[in-house]
């Protein structure tokens, strides 16, 4: 299955915050250690086309984000 990405943003690539070709949002999630709950999250979106069948993505998404905010 093919991954969603999300539009690319000029701005982000003027910063150089993506490397060639890698979408600009995932950096930065990657840099958040949240990655793969991400894209467990958009994997259940693509597949289930409703966020109220993906929950338990968001939540796990959401606590790993929230994680690393409180370390900061």
């Amino acid at each position: 299955m093919a991954k969603a990405g999300h539009a690319w943003s000029r701005a982000a690539a003027e910063r150089g915050e993506a490397e060639e070709g890698e979408d600009p949002l995932d950096a930065r999630i990657a840099r958040t250690g949240c990655l793969e709950q991400h894209r467990q999250l958009q994997e259940c979106m693509a597949e289930r086309r409703d966020w109220r069948h993906c929950q338990a993505q968001l939540r796990a998404f959401g606590a790993c984000m929230a994680r690393r905010q409180q370390r900061e």
